[in-house]
């Protein structure tokens, strides 16, 4: 997928542990693991809020986008 999420790099640098980050912005531990893996399709802009607010970062900081290898099996859709 060409989404990486960079919550564990940020966690890291605020010395901060998945289970403070749940429960300051009030989700559960399990969800902010499958964030940090990058194994959900989508997050809520006031997660991702929260998240931000929590950790004094930019969204630019938790995603980024890459390019998408000319092998990669399954390319990205494009809009017409």
């Amino acid at each position: 997928m060409p989404i990486v999420v960079n919550l564990d790099v940020m966690l890291a640098r605020r010395k901060m542990r998945s289970k403070e980050l749940a429960e300051r912005i009030g989700i559960t531990e399990q969800n902010v693991s499958l964030l940090k893996s990058g194994k959900v399709k989508g997050v809520r802009f006031d997660t991702l809020a929260l998240i931000c607010q929590t950790l004094d970062c930019q969204p630019g900081d938790i995603l980024e986008y890459r390019e998408e290898a000319a092998d990669d099996p399954v390319p990205l859709r494009r809009r017409a």
